[in-house]
């Protein structure tokens, strides 16, 4: 399991005013940025564990604008702001002092968090004198300091006892959450759950928001009738799919009603943002996301006769490798046989493009082309008679599989038999058809 942990950017793009001015954003590296906040806020003469508390402050800030996406989830194209009465002081060609730039250069992959919390704190802080606040204040951690405190007791002291430093976060470009495809019925993967787990924790808060019960990785009807609930709500266009549009303004609900930005907040926790699903498969990987990619390949083989044949069996052999460096060559994308998010895109799109310009009443030697999209219950037509067709032939020599009228109507009779199947295979339960699904179903039919 793969969890979606806080990094540290490369860059961070300040705004040089308040949010809604119109004054000029500049891109900047993180390390540069966080030595230039605390080169305008701190003094370089400070005591060692006063500087360091100053700079981990500054440094959990920027992170928790950065990983809750709070300006840009409100259509800002920055990461955070120089205007004090929101965000740090950042002065354009500032002077850093030496000190300060030692002690960034060796801390600056390193935050702080609350003990059960995924999200750098919002790590509130005002110079104790002019300004009083509730978070740390900055003339404060000298006097502890020079009282013997050490950096994490200061820390302790300001936000409380349940506070530590994560050490050594790893580097990542600041690119968009927002995968770029529509998520829509009938999608599938990581984000849909997570997006299911977040519309449930708005729906404590907003009520008219139906819960979602089935909280699996499937885009079903009862996630569809939340996201048009959510869209009802805060004005977006009622459609139930999640575009950009919906996709940033869920982000900014959730990250409001969890208090995420906020010094009590309320915590983001590892089953909120946890990946059950491999987000790259290479050679010797095996599992349903290899068999994906394998029966798109092979489908795409019929048509392109470049890629060499391969077995759909789940297990990145490698056949499968070669068939991947033919395709990433074809497509001008990077040659090295592995396939991650980028990769896997553009076999899909390729896919849907072939099954698009099908003649009618195609049928290849691997079974009816899989239409490009998850069946899930309340679908009908001729995709979902075809399965049927086909479990009722398997119901017929399995009696772990239940029988299905083959009526083309995606109804509770056919989920039952789909979750069946997807026991036996071992894979997600969710009760809806994706390629996996179809391919299996049809090779088993075809078997008997």
């Amino acid at each position: 399991m793969a969890v979606l942990l806080p990094t540290i950017p490369t860059d961070v793009t300040v705004h040089l005013g308040a949010p809604n001015s119109s004054a000029e954003n500049i891109t900047v590296p993180f390390t540069d940025y966080i030595k230039n906040v605390a080169s305008s806020e701190i003094f370089p003469t400070w005591p060692e564990a006063s500087i360091r508390a100053n700079v981990l402050a500054q440094i959990s800030y920027t992170l928790n604008r950065v990983y809750t996406e709070y300006y840009r989830s409100r259509g800002y194209e920055f990461d955070i702001t120089n205007d004090t009465r929101y965000d740090h002081a950042y002065t354009v060609n500032g002077e850093v002092f030496d000190t300060v730039s030692e002690i960034v250069d060796e801390i600056f992959n390193n935050y702080i968090k609350r003990t059960n919390a995924i999200e750098p704190l919002f790590a509130v802080f005002c110079d104790g004198i002019r300004t009083k606040c509730n978070g740390l204040s900055q003339w404060g951690t000298v006097d502890l300091a020079n009282q013997g405190y050490s950096t994490i007791e200061i820390l302790r002291y300001y936000y409380g006892d349940d506070i530590e430093i994560v050490m050594n976060a790893p580097l990542a470009d600041n690119t968009e959450s927002y995968p770029g495809t529509l998520i829509m019925l009938g999608s599938f993967g990581d984000d849909v759950r997570i997006l299911k787990n977040q519309l449930n924790r708005i729906a404590r808060n907003y009520p008219a928001i139906p819960k979602i019960n089935n909280t699996t990785s499937i885009f079903d009807r009862e996630m569809e009738n939340s996201v048009k609930a959510f869209q009802q709500i805060f004005n977006l266009t009622v459609d139930g799919i999640v575009g950009k549009a919906t996709w940033y303004k869920i982000k900014q609900i959730f990250t409001a009603v969890k208090r995420l930005s906020e010094i009590t907040s309320e915590g983001l926790t590892i089953p909120e943002i946890d990946r059950v699903f491999k987000e790259t498969v290479q050679l010797g990987d095996r599992g349903p996301e290899v068999e994906t990619v394998q029966y798109y390949l092979a489908f795409l083989g019929y048509f392109y006769p470049q890629l060499p044949p391969i077995a759909i069996n789940g297990f990145f052999d490698e056949e499968t490798r070669d068939a991947v460096f033919t395709f990433e060559s074809e497509y001008g994308l990077t040659v090295d046989g592995i396939v991650d998010a980028n990769t896997f895109n553009e076999i899909e799109r390729a896919y849907k493009d072939a099954v698009s310009q099908l003649p009618a009443n195609y049928q290849s030697a691997i079974g009816e082309p899989y239409p490009g999209r998850f069946l899930v219950e309340g679908d009908r037509g001729e995709n979902v008679e075809t399965m049927q067709r086909y479990l009722s032939r398997i119901a017929r020599s399995d009696d772990a599989i239940p029988d299905v009228t083959v009526d083309g109507v995606f109804g509770p009779q056919t989920k039952r038999a789909v979750i069946a199947l997807q026991k036996q295979l071992g894979i997600e339960e969710n009760g809806a058809i994706g390629p996996v699904e179809w391919i299996e179903i049809i090779l088993r039919g075809n078997n008997l």
